[in-house]
């Protein structure tokens, strides 16, 4: 503050012609003395602690105070002096709490507010992926603002503290112990920190006691830059340490002005001899507190040789601040009086203008720094970001890794050089400290009862769902179409399924249809070949070779059923399947009704035949057809058979296959079927027993029997069946019932013609030959 008081009185261009008095007071620390202290001042009867060297031409009455350097004491005289609008300019209080004007309205400074240092440790922690950290915080303003502040950032960004305690240098032992015993027991690798470095002393010693290495500090402002901090660490607790400082900077003229201060230049200045003594170890003999076996001190003693933070400029940053406050309170006083070659004395001051002029300053410092306050009688914030290097001889290099800036947009605000950074116990891995290991793809999220979010564990997404992000917390359900792959991290598309030509039971359908179409092909030529045979001519051959033409439609039509189902292959299955079938029941129908009208017409008397000729018996066969078709066409027009993706038969798979539209039409249709085999397979059964040396009711019969017997067992099959085995079941029931009408009814009589061509006579059908 001198140097800079000194400086502004040697300038011409800044406040020409008036001199800056200054009176310095050391609160040690104290509230309650810096209160009293900030009362006197405003009082104007405050006591003469240290006074400047040239008398003052006007009255002492304070415009401006520099101070305090701690948070707390801040607070108290901002909240003191705050009615009296006396400016109050702190180069080192950074408590988010002094930006609230309306209850601090006097009070400024040149250090960014811990508003932006809270958040910017928050954002560097979770630029390292740091999720589960400590929290150790000094129990004043200053650390419970600014722990307060980041414990809320924290959260935003997905950080969670395990602890979060306070303390202050002056608590019993037990308290510290109770601190040391958390850390022990904490899975948490990474401490941050909001400590004076006063408080930060007091915890490294109890610390070095039981060798607590191998965390990794986050360091405030505070203690992150301190050099005497550094030099206590023996046992290199805090190596690899980063944190937020001031920025770096370079203030011309002031070491030269340090180096030069001698007790005997500032007569009276009390506080500078006490200084003195405590810098070399010795006493003045005018000391009040001299003692007889100490150093004498002469007051030439050589600051250029001395190892102490008082001459090695690592406080350069506070200097810096400290500097601009002065300058800031000159250039409103400049303003104030229309400075210009000279300046207005007549102009009567006031606290509450130099106030106002104070917050809207902006100038520039020699070395180029801008200053100028916000709303909030902050500067803007930037930092460095520090980090703690140990060298080869055991000092601690305080390395700039990168910079925080505030003003900057949000995802640009933090920069780091991360490949030169050096952790704790001189690690050049990244420290990892989670409450949870990362959630792979695949996995989500579950929070364990009781624990905070941070403290998960990872469960595999259940099947049909993926998560395809790291740290999900939900899964995603797969489109209908889609379904998840092993790793549960992509949806595949399922593969469809449906009976094909290719597979097996596809391809053996197949030949059993084509089988069947062949026989069916060789029983008819068979009885064309022998076509004027009496074992073919009897009961109707027009009848059988139609049963045979419809027996091979059957056979074919089982074909429709095969392959990629669509619209046409879905209409033309079911209806090929209805008319076909009642086609070739009605001629195995004709077939027993001939039988029994034939028994009839041999009676005495009797001429029914001539009602149940060839002609009827072609009508019926017509008329029984015509209704299946009916019953068809109503099916297609009002809600025929439409190919349908089935999601839900199988999860994993796309069963395609054929609605049926109308269920009333499809049990219309297979209702008719059965109604006319049942009607036949009554008259077969009637007819079973008559006297006839070949009577074909009874294969007949044995036909329907077999027909009814899969076609009631198919029922149930078909409803139970999934996918594309219902289909299989289907074709099975057609091939089955068409195989059991071409054997039963045919075989025997092919037999006959091949085998036994002497049965093959008119009287032995008749049954006369006996």
């Amino acid at each position: 503050m001198r140097f800079a008081i000194e400086e502004i009185n040697n300038r011409t261009d800044l406040l020409p012609g008036i001199s800056l008095g200054y009176k310095m007071y050391d609160t040690c620390a104290s509230i309650a003395r810096s209160v009293r202290v900030a009362l006197a001042l405003a009082n104007g009867n405050e006591a003469v602690s240290v006074p400047s060297e040239a008398p003052c031409t006007q009255s002492a009455q304070v415009q401006a105070i520099m101070g305090e350097t701690s948070s707390s004491p801040s607070v108290a005289i901002a909240t003191v002096i705050g009615p009296f609008h006396i400016p109050l300019i702190s180069h080192f209080a950074t408590c988010a709490c002094l930006s609230d004007k309306s209850k601090y309205p006097s009070f400024l400074r040149t250090i960014p507010s811990d508003y932006y240092q809270s958040r910017a440790l928050a954002q560097l922690v979770k630029h390292f992926g740091w999720t589960w950290v400590g929290a150790i915080r000094t129990n004043d303003d200053y650390g419970n603002n600014g722990m307060a502040t980041f414990t809320e950032t924290a959260q935003q960004l997905g950080i969670c503290l395990e602890y979060s305690v306070s303390f202050f240098r002056t608590d019993p032992p037990d308290k510290l112990q109770r601190i040391i015993d958390i850390i022990k027991v904490s899975t948490s690798k990474v401490i941050v920190t909001f400590l004076s470095h006063m408080d930060l002393d007091v915890l490294m010693k109890k610390l070095s006691q039981y060798n607590l290495t191998g965390y990794q500090w986050v360091g405030s402002e505070g203690w992150i830059f301190d050099s005497q901090t550094a030099e206590m660490d023996k046992n290199h607790i805090l190596d690899g340490a980063i944190g937020l400082s001031i920025p770096k900077t370079h203030l011309s003229g002031i070491k030269e002005f340090i180096l030069n201060v001698k007790p005997f230049n500032s007569s009276g200045n009390k506080m500078l001899t006490e200084f003195w003594e405590t810098l070399f170890n010795c006493k003045f003999k005018q000391s009040e507190s001299a003692l007889k076996n100490q150093t004498e001190c002469t007051g030439h003693e050589d600051l250029s040789g001395l190892q102490h933070s008082f001459t090695d400029m690592s406080f350069m940053p506070i200097f810096n601040n400290l500097y601009k406050g002065v300058y800031a309170v000159a250039h409103a006083l400049h303003s104030i009086l229309g400075c210009n070659e000279t300046c207005n004395f007549k102009v009567q001051l006031d606290p509450f203008t130099i106030l106002q002029h104070i917050r809207m300053i902006y100038f520039r410092t020699k070395e180029g720094d801008e200053v100028y306050f916000n709303e909030n009688g902050d500067p803007p914030a930037k930092y460095e970001i520090i980090n703690w290097q140990p060298t080869k001889n055991g000092v601690v290099d305080f390395v700039t890794v990168g910079l925080y800036d505030a003003s900057l947009p949000a995802d640009k605000q933090l920069s780091l050089k991360t490949k030169s950074l050096i952790w704790t116990q001189k690690s050049k891995q990244v420290p990892v400290s989670v409450c949870s290991e990362k959630c792979p793809p695949g996995t989500r999220k579950v929070l364990q009862k009781g624990k905070p979010v941070c403290c998960y564990d990872c469960i595999r997404c259940a099947e049909g769902e993926i998560s395809n992000t790291t740290d999900s917390i939900t899964c995603v359900r797969c489109q209908p179409e889609f379904w998840s792959n092993e790793r549960r991290d992509a949806c595949v598309k399922k593969e469809a399924e449906f009976l094909s030509f290719e597979e097996i039971m596809g391809a053996l359908l197949t030949a059993a249809s084509l089988f069947g179409t062949c026989m069916t092909a060789v029983v008819a030529f068979i009885f064309f070949r022998y076509r004027k045979t009496p074992i073919v001519r009897a009961n109707n051959s027009e009848l059988s070779f139609l049963l045979l033409f419809s027996l091979t439609l059957c056979f074919l039509c089982s074909l429709t059923f095969i392959g990629r189902p669509s619209e046409w292959s879905c209409m033309l299955r079911h209806t090929a399947f209805g008319i076909t079938f009642v086609l070739c029941i009605s001629c195995v129908l004709g077939k027993t009704m001939v039988v029994l009208m034939a028994f009839r017409a041999s009676l005495p008397g009797s001429n029914v035949m001539k009602w149940f000729g060839p002609t009827q018996q072609r009508l019926s066969v017509l008329a029984f057809t015509l209704i299946q078709v009916v019953i068809c066409i109503l099916w297609l027009t009002i809600s025929p058979p439409f190919p349908f993706k089935n999601f839900k038969e199988i999860k994993d798979k796309i069963i395609l296959e054929c609605a049926l539209g109308s269920t009333v039409g499809f049990w219309a249709v297979l209702g008719y079927i059965g109604l006319l085999a049942s009607f036949c397979f009554i008259l077969a059964f009637l007819a079973r027993k008559l006297p006839d040396n070949f009577n074909e009711a009874k294969f007949i019969t044995f036909s329907m029997l077999i027909f009814c017997a899969v076609w009631i067992t198919f029922i149930p099959a078909y409803v139970s069946s999934p996918g594309k085995f219902s289909v299989a079941v289907e074709i099975f029931a057609i091939l089955a019932s068409s195989f059991g009408l071409l054997i039963c009814i045919f075989i025997p009589k092919c037999y006959i013609i091949l085998l036994r061509p002497e049965k093959n006579t008119k009287k032995n059908m008749m049954g006369r030959g006996a």
